[in-house]
């Protein structure tokens, strides 16, 4: 069970004894701070009231019970240790949908000569999976807001173990295509719910840096993916890549059932028939009629298909001539951006964090506890100006230097700088997006993941055909360019109109139904 909080104010409070927590535990939290000091001591990792958990019979989710970590009243007040381990676990199952399809990236010819079909059949494999990613976290997103966000772990990850297993063993090509897809609305799950649970962790002064770390494991995965996909297939087969994803599908799966308490907060159910249940989701399509949500989604939506950009572009360019180089070493190519994707990461949330802080200083916003009050847009300072600005010149540099055969490592220096750039934006446009709409924060974020898919899928589609008709520099420049005009331009909408059009969102979103 978590350790309690010593509160900031009184420093010669000590830990309370875990005899002592258990007694608490059905007790009520106590009402401010001067109560919460006689009820119990306080450790440094909690809040002023310190964490209270909730009994076991009163815990939510599948098999609630087989947690190690105890569900509480505010998840904000586990201890920062416990908050890093939920974060670090839901960043590797946020990264299985992207791993999944970057893994099978080496393998796609050899799945082509082994069940007797064609490449171009293989890739409907590919496509259909990340078709199918963009439209299933909808339904994953509504369906955490009426089973809680733990049940929803537990069963995407128990069938997307199940999905895998069976095509690894596809005795033919339809076979592989069906469970593939299924194995990718799966996949996809913790893309569109694992940022609520974030959210629900971690304070907004501290969400930006939480957010980076979530980040790593959808922005890394198809970094790392297809070097272990390139390794697998060329010594153990195509099969082998997708007993991989049983494995860390298996490890992850556990991983959830043990240690992700439920988070979401408490609230009266309202009974819905099972129809409604599935049409539900398609209504969350409505919040793009709001601005800020069209807006800020659109803005990451387009970062989101450069990375699948350069993605095809690695491939398309390092295999052949002047480069000539193998699937393993082109595999390699693809750390660059991770590695911007790391750096970003660790750097970026704080950057915003900090920017988030002398946002509300500078505009003297306070409560009546002196404690800044911080909005959406204090977000978005010169940081995301930069980044915005960084992704793309980095696609143009990547561009130019690939089509005349400079040598590979300056293209990776463009990719390195392009992965900062693009991590940004992620973490600044996903994190808005939580906060733009806190009651409904997983559909926000199905409503971003369902948009920037459908733009990669885009992406994915008409890369190639642009490479062989204008080569790899003007066919990135002029991405880059649409990218860089539309992406400045949205953000320069949301610094003029945002808080005007969030005040009219939020009466609509809070205004009762009838």
């Amino acid at each position: 069970m978590p350790a309690a909080r010593e509160n900031p104010s009184d420093a010669s409070s000590t830990t309370a004894s875990s005899t002592r927590e258990e007694k608490e535990v059905e007790a009520e939290p106590p009402q401010n701070a001067d109560s919460a000091q006689t009820e119990k001591q306080e450790s440094p990792e909690s809040g002023p009231s310190g964490p209270v958990a909730v009994p076991r019979g009163e815990r939510r989710g599948l098999w609630a019970n087989l947690s190690i970590v105890s569900e509480v009243e505010k998840p904000s007040e586990y201890k920062n240790g416990t908050k890093w381990m939920m974060t670090v676990i839901l960043a590797f199952a946020a990264g299985t949908s992207s791993t999944g399809a970057a893994i099978f990236y080496p393998a796609l010819r050899p799945v082509a000569e082994d069940l007797d079909t064609s490449p171009s059949v293989v890739n409907l494999s590919l496509a259909f999976y990340l078709l199918i990613m963009a439209l299933t976290p909808m339904w994953w997103a509504s369906w955490s807001e009426i089973w809680g966000r733990r049940t929803v772990y537990i069963a995407s990850f128990g069938l997307f173990v199940i999905f895998s297993v069976i095509s690894a063993v596809s005795v033919n090509i339809a076979m592989l295509i069906v469970f593939r897809i299924l194995t990718g609305g799966a996949a996809a799950a913790v893309q569109a719910v694992g940022s609520g649970t974030v959210a629900d962790l971690w304070e907004p002064k501290e969400r930006g840096k939480a957010m980076g770390v979530f980040f790593l494991g959808p922005l890394c995965g198809p970094g790392i993916a297809p070097v272990i996909g390139g390794i697998l297939a060329q010594e153990l087969g195509w099969r082998s890549t997708l007993w991989a994803l049983v494995i860390f599908g298996g490890v992850l799966f556990l991983s959830i059932v043990f240690l992700l308490p439920e988070t979401v907060a408490r609230r009266e159910k309202v009974k819905k028939s099972v129809i409604a249940r599935f049409t539900d989701p398609v209504k969350t399509l409505g919040l793009l009629r709001h601005p800020p949500i069209l807006v800020t989604v659109y803005s990451g939506g387009l970062g989101f298909a450069a990375i699948y950009v350069i993605n095809i572009a690695i491939q398309a360019n390092y295999g052949e001539a002047p480069y000539n180089f193998s699937v393993l070493i082109v595999g390699l190519l693809y750390l660059a951006p991770m590695l911007g994707y790391a750096v970003a990461s660790q750097t970026g949330g704080r950057w915003i964090d900090y920017l988030m802080k002398r946002g509300a200083q500078r505009a003297g916003r306070y409560d009546a506890e002196g404690k800044p009050i911080y909005l959406p847009e204090d977000r978005m300072q010169e940081n995301i100006w930069i980044a915005a600005s960084l992704y793309p010149a980095a696609m143009i540099w990547y561009g130019w230097v690939t089509q005349y055969g400079v040598h590979w490592i300056v293209s990776c220096i463009a990719n390195f700088f392009f992965g900062i750039g693009a991590m940004l934006v992620f973490g600044c446009v996903q994190t808005m997006l939580t906060e733009f709409t806190p009651k409904k924060s997983s559909a926000g974020v199905a409503l971003n993941n369902f948009v920037r898919q459908i733009l990669a899928t885009i992406a994915t589609v008409v890369v190639q055909p642009l490479i062989d008709v204008m080569g790899t520099g003007w066919m990135c420049t002029m991405i880059a360019l649409f990218c860089w005009v539309t992406g400045n331009l949205a953000i320069l909408a949301l610094k003029k109109k945002g808080p005007q059009w969030r005040g009219k969102m939020d009466k609509k979103l809070n205004a009762p139904k009838s």
